[in-house]
């Protein structure tokens, strides 16, 4: 998570990015195949790269010689990202990359020319409304798509259920909406706000599910998420300090025995100029 001044470190990016690449919406790559060039290269802008797990899912399901252009703010990130190509397209042409160190929620259309698609993964749910409606205009000075995926929308599901569920939720989603230096960022309400903007801007607007679901196979990302899950929870609402330490308790035991399921609503987003 690099947008503003948030930080991941690429120990989690990697242990989430396999749930990444089963959530998201595979029929929404039909729809950004068909807006690529036919027999030229395609440049493809991902914001807020991270280690350039979007690339490694997105560009061997693309026909054509693709050129991916990885921005994120952290170095550390980029230079990871840079020694990952994401290898063949789909029907063998080249794919290659560069990177770029730079504040993405700053972008300008120029930044953007001759862009085939821009893409981002769990970035929009760390914006702010302001900062959603800069990535809107310069997206839409370019006159190119946009496949956004993996934001969060508030809604979690655990099995078994228990009665501090609903709780530790609702002040997640709280710390999602957060103000932090001054940021107010959108959480659980960016796919709604982005649909809104693209729309609003003459984009045709798809929108789909691309849910999180961890069972015993994930009992790793499972545990690691859970904690941050409660922890941010905590730091919205400290009064839920005590019951919830007993509450990571129970589920993390449940997760290390993998009798602990749950499933995280996420939305992708394609937007299409028409």
């Amino acid at each position: 998570m690099t947008a503003g001044t948030l930080q991941v470190s690429p120990a989690w990016l990697g242990l989430r990015e396999a749930a990444d690449a089963a959530a998201r919406a595979p029929e929404l790559v039909d729809q950004v195949a068909a807006c690529l060039p036919s027999g030229g290269r395609a440049l493809i802008h991902d914001l807020g790269c991270g280690t350039g797990s979007m690339g490694r899912w997105l560009a061997p399901r693309l026909n054509g010689t693709q050129h991916w252009i990885l921005s994120d703010r952290d170095a550390d990130l980029l230079s990871r990202a840079a020694n990952s190509v994401p290898g063949a397209a789909a029907d063998g042409a080249p794919v290659t990359l560069e990177t770029q160190q730079r504040d993405v929620t700053q972008l300008q259309p120029a930044d953007l020319a001759d862009a085939s698609l821009v893409t981002a993964s769990a970035l929009l749910d760390l914006v702010t409304a302001e900062e959603l409606e800069r990535l809107v205009v310069t997206c839409a000075g370019a006159g190119c798509p946009a496949l956004l995926t993996i934001s969060v929308t508030g809604s979690v599901e655990l099995t078994p259920a228990d009665h501090l569920d609903g709780h530790i939720a609702d002040a997640f989603n709280a710390h999602q909406r957060r103000t932090t230096e001054g940021r107010r960022l959108l959480g659980p309400d960016a796919v709604g706000a982005a649909a809104a903007a693209f729309s609003h801007r003459g984009y045709d607007v798809l929108v789909r599910s691309s849910p999180w679901r961890l069972g015993p196979a994930q009992a790793a990302l499972t545990a690691e998420w859970l904690v941050g899950w409660v922890i941010a929870a905590c730091q919205q609402r400290p009064e839920l300090a005590g019951a919830a330490a007993a509450y990571a308790r129970r589920r993390l035991t449940e997760a290390r025995a993998g009798r602990l399921g749950v499933t995280v609503h996420h939305d992708d987003l394609l937007a299409l100029p028409r």
